[in-house]
C-alpha cells in the first residue's frame, strides 16, 4: 500500500479545530468551576494547564485529536505507520510544535513524506487516511 501524506492545508486545519475545540473546553470548564465556591487559583491553574498540554501529546498517543479525526490524518511513527507514537513520543514532539509554531513546518515540502520539524524530532509522520 502506497502512504499518503497530507498536505500543509490539512495540518494547518487540523491546528485549528484543535485550537478552537480547546477554547471551548476551557469556557466550559470554567463555567463548571464558577458553580462551585471557593474553587482555589492553583486548581484553576492547573486545569487550564492540563487542557492545553496534555490533550494533544494524549490524544494522539490514543489514537487522534479531534483535528486529525475531522482531517482524516495521524501522526504515526516513522519507522513503522501502522503504529501510534508512544507517549514518550508525543510528549517530545509538542513542546517543539508549540514553540516552533509555523517555523516548524517549513520543512514539509522540503522531504519526500512532509515531516515537520516536529515529526523529524519525535521520530513521528502524518499520514492521510
Amino acid at each position: 500500500m502506497i502512504e499518503k501524506y497530507p498536505e500543509l492545508s490539512d495540518r494547518i486545519q487540523s491546528t485549528l479545530i484543535d485550537i478552537f475545540f480547546v477554547v471551548v473546553l476551557t469556557f466550559l470548564v470554567t463555567i463548571i468551576i464558577d458553580k462551585f465556591d471557593n474553587v482555589p487559583n492553583w486548581v484553576r491553574a492547573i486545569l487550564f494547564v492540563a487542557l492545553f498540554i496534555v490533550y494533544e501529546p494524549l490524544c494522539i498517543t490514543l489514537g487522534c485529536t479531534l483535528g486529525n479525526y475531522v482531517k482524516a490524518i495521524r501522526v504515526r511513527k516513522y519507522t513503522d505507520t501502522k503504529q501510534r507514537i508512544n507517549i514518550f513520543q508525543a510528549i517530545a514532539r509538542y513542546p517543539v510544535k508549540v514553540f516552533l509554531g509555523w517555523i516548524s513546518f517549513l520543512t514539509i515540502h522540503s522531504n519526500p513524506k512532509r515531516r515537520a520539524i516536529h515529526d523529524i524530532i519525535s521520530g513521528s509522520v502524518m499520514i492521510k487516511l
